[in-house]
This record gives C-alpha cells, structure tokens and sequence, in this order.
C-alpha cells in the first residue's frame, strides 16, 4: 500500500478516505522540523497553508511522487522544484467554491448595510440608527474581476439581488457571459462602471496588484471593493490611501498580501470589514476539500491523470483521455526500444485527436521514449525538463487529410546517427497506433503499423519481433524452436511487404533466454530478432 503523510489538519471524512486505501500517518507538531528527513518514508503528502513544501523538502522525498493541497492556493509550495522532481502537485480548486461565493456576498451586505459598527455599537448599549444609514445593492452595478467557477456563482447571485452585473477575464467566453445576462468589458470599463468590486483571480505575475493606483483613479468616486479570492492582487497601500481619501467607500477583505498581517493599519481601517481568510471555514466545505482531496491523491498515486493538477505541461482531460495518453506512451516506448540507441528526436504526428488532447498525447509519447533510458523517474510531469537536459527534442504535428482510422498517433523515433544493429534503417524507428472502442471509451490499444508494415497488435506485454525472408515454412520452424523452449505463444502477428522481406510479431508468455533467441537469430532466412518488454 502507498503510504501518505497529513501534515495540516484534514477533516476527518477526509483520512477516513485514505485509510480505506493507503497507510497514513499524521505529522505531529513535534516532528515538523524534521519533515524534510521524514518525507522519505511517503509516497504523497498534504498540506494546507500552514507546511511549506520547499525545495529541501522535496529533495528529501525520494519516493514521493504527490503533493495534494487541501484547498485552492499553492504559494506554500515551490511548483519548479516540484516539477524537475517529476511530484505530482494537485488541489482542490472547486471543493470550496459555494462558501467562498456566500463569504463574498456575506462581506458585500456587512459593507453595504454597516453592520459590523452597527453590531459593535449595539453590544456597547449605544443606539444609534442614524449613524449606520447603508445602501441597497438593489440598482447597483457589481464588477467581477475573474469569471471562473466562484466568479460565476456570485454572478447568478447578484442577479438575483437585481444587481448589474460586468464582468472581466481574458478567457471569458461569449455564450457564457450570455447565459448569465452578463456585460463582458476590458478590465478598465469595468473598474469605472462598477459601484462594488469583486476579485475572484488567482495570483500570477499578471494579476500581482492589479487594484493599484493607477486602476483605484479610474473607479468611481464612493465605489467598494470585495476581496475574497488572494490578498496579492490588491495593492494595500494604494488602497489605505483610496479609503483614507474616501475616493472608496470601503473595502470587504478576506485576504491579506500577508498572512497573519505584520501590519494591521487596513484591517482594522473603519472603512473595512475583515475577516482572517475564512472565505472556505464551513464544516461542509472542509468536508468536501478533505474528501476530494484524498480521493485525488489516491486516484494520482494510482496513475490516473484525471485529477486537478497544478504543474502538468498540460491541461487534465480526466477519464476520457486517458485511452490516448496510454497509446502514446506506449508508441513512443516501443518505438525508442525499436530505436535502440541514443535518442535525438520524438515526432509525434496526429490524425483525428481533439485540440485538448493534442499537447497531452505528445508529451505522453515522449515520455515513453524516454524511459527505457532514462528508468521509471519519468513522468508526465517530468517528461519536457528530462528530455531538454539529455538534448532529446520533441516535435508535434498535427494533420488534417484524411487517414485510414478515425484516431491516428505516429511516433518516430530518430537517432542521433544509424545505431548499430537497430532492426530499424537510417536511425529511425517509426510506430502508428490508434483505439478502438470498449464499451463507452476507446479502452483497446492497437499498434497499425510498425517499421513499415501494415499489421495490427496490442502494444502489450512481451514482444518477439522476428524479420525474415518471406518464404514458406519460417513460420513453422519459428513456432516449433519457441514450443521445444518451453515459450507459450499468446497471439502472434504477420505482415509481409513488396521485396521478399516479412515481419512478426509475437506475444509471449515466458521470456526465451539468450541461448534461444541465438537459435531464432540462427534460423534459416532469418534476418533479426529482436525482444521488446512492453509490460
């Protein structure tokens, strides 16, 4: 059983998860000091936002292969040393979304209707209705900046409240912003339309203080700002100063630039209603964040790709491709063992195979090439930085005539000269493969054609490739030296082309040794054999 490491706290519904298929322990707070030496013994860790995840951490993990974050950010992660480990770094970007939405809307109504001051007054036996007059948000436009999944849920929400409601995100699309009776703008027009401001990005080098100076001169005289989402994308200087100033009215925060705050002059601003990033502090939250992340951390533990990943070259397209991911990984690693010498180039050329999944299949191949030199350490994470360092370029192509099967992969593997004794010529080794429908996916892997010859066989298991002269009787002679060896045939494969040459494939049950494959070589009109370990 893998073994996994809970090194912030996790709900309990969460471990119960786990333990149903792994080994967990929980870090005690005495040992933290020592997580960089204790992670060797772990396949997987999780964290929250209280572990960080560093560079030594990690270089200490020599089995670790997942880093599951229980909730959104990772900042408490280094994601670059993650990614040359080739450790899977995954979180729970969805698990939280519905609290967060409600925490917006919570901070937006405190804002608008003063209740916090009104509730503090109250409780000092003061009573005073004419000094906490609000505003309604009935009317009022609401700007979103970042329209994904919390994005949208605040969006139907406003609406519902009567609100205007504009919206920013560079990938924000049409039929979306429609069907949300949303006005999609620039991020200036929405900053100047909007009476409340809502952030809902994540932190990147783009949106680093992306409410700065500059953007607050452009909002509107009395606007409010809302910030449930990280505290980095709001510039809090420029911000003391707008709400000191009264250009804005106010701000609701959740998050801070630094957290807990060094500096507490914005959260306790009368102008701000604070809270100490709570935005997913719901037991049902908490329960779903726990619960779909240990069952991603299993599922990645288990080679699935279909999980939340924050550092795959590209994007997850769950279950339904991983059917392709399996065909190029094995292309490309049959077609490198074909190779048989030092890898220059892996050409991927796609026939058939949705945009999505493009990027995926061909780092798929290339990992797969790469591994039966460079050992099971690659991953798909891994996989571009492995092949950079060993000099090994990939190239993808994509093309549009029509071929022979509704879904094509080809994987040429070049070397970097003629390798001496390759069963290939010119120091290329080229394989096509496609799938073929089971049940409700393309589960059933077949290789179509292999060094020039048209042939079909699962890219599976223990392979004798034997080529020979096309002449009555080898097949025989070949079946009877393999049965006096003890060797059980589980199908077998022929293709022959123009010139006399022919070529089979056979699946084995048991591997010949070397005194048996000297016999095949030795065969009358056999040219070369060869034995591929696909299993």
């Amino acid at each position: 059983m893998h073994r996994v490491l809970i090194a912030d706290s996790l709900a309990p519904a969460g471990v119960d998860v786990l333990r149903q298929s792994a080994d967990v322990d929980e870090l005690r707070d005495a040992d933290r000091p020592r997580l960089a030496e204790l992670i060797a013994d772990y396949d997987a860790v999780i964290v929250r936002s209280g572990t960080q995840i560093t560079r030594e951490v990690l270089e200490g993990g020599d089995r670790l292969k997942v880093v599951g974050r229980a909730g959104v950010g990772v900042d408490n992660i280094d994601i670059a040393a993650a990614t040359q480990r080739g450790v899977l770094v995954i979180n729970a970007p969805t698990a939280n979304s519905l609290s967060a939405t409600e925490h917006t809307f919570a901070l937006l109504l405190a804002l608008a209707r003063r209740i916090p001051s009104a509730d503090a007054s109250l409780k000092a036996e003061r009573w005073e209705r004419k000094s906490h007059v609000g505003s309604e948000l009935h009317g009022k436009t609401l700007g979103i900046i970042g329209f994904g999944q919390i994005g949208q849920r605040v969006a139907r929400r406003a609406r519902a409240f009567e609100m205007e409601v504009l919206a920013y995100d560079p990938y924000l699309q049409a039929e979306v912003a429609k069907r949300l009776d949303v006005e999609p703008m620039s991020l200036d027009g929405v900053l100047a339309g909007s009476d409340f401001i809502t952030f809902h990005t994540p932190l990147t080098d783009q949106t680093r203080n992306m409410l700065n100076r500059r953007s607050i001169a452009s909002m509107k005289d009395g606007a409010a700002v809302i910030n449930v989402g990280r505290g980095g994308v709001v510039d809090a200087e420029a911000l003391l100063e707008a709400l000191d100033s009264g250009k804005l009215a106010g701000a609701g925060l959740d998050v801070f630039p630094e957290e807990p705050p060094t500096d507490y002059r914005l959260a306790a601003h009368p102008r701000v209603v604070a809270t100490p990033h709570i935005g997913a502090q719901t037991s049902e939250a908490q329960e779903r964040i726990a619960t779909e992340t240990a069952r991603m951390v299993l599922a990645a533990l288990g080679g699935s790709l279909a999980v939340s990943a924050v550092n795959l070259p590209f994007r997850s397209s769950g279950s339904r491709g991983e059917p392709f991911l399996r065909l190029g990984e094995q292309l490309g690693r049959l077609a490198a063992v074909a190779l048989g010498g030092s890898l220059r180039r892996v050409q991927v050329d796609l026939w058939g195979i949705d945009q999505e999944l493009r990027k995926s299949v061909a780092v798929a191949a290339l990992k797969g090439a790469l591994v039966p030199s460079c050992g099971e350490g690659v991953n798909y994470v891994n996989a571009e930085r492995t092949a950079a360092d060993r000099r090994v370029e990939l190239v993808q192509a994509t093309h549009s005539d029509q071929a022979a099967y509704a879904h094509l992969v080809r994987v040429r593997a070049v070397g970097a000269e003629p390798p001496a004794g390759a069963w290939t010529a010119d120091g290329v080794a080229e394989v096509a493969g496609t799938t073929y429908r089971h049940g409700e996916t393309h589960g059933d892997l077949r290789v179509v054609s292999f060094g020039g010859f048209r042939m079909e066989f699962k890219p599976q298991g223990l392979l004798l490739v034997v080529r020979n002269l096309d002449v009555p009787g080898f097949v025989g002679r070949l079946g009877t030296l393999l049965g006096n060896g003890g060797i059980n045939i589980a199908d077998i494969h022929l293709a022959r082309e123009p010139g006399g040459h022919a070529l089979a494939v056979l699946r084995l049950d048991q591997p010949p040794d070397d005194e048996c494959l000297a016999a095949l070589l030795a065969l009358e009109d056999s040219i070369s054999v060869d034995l591929f370990d696909l299993s």
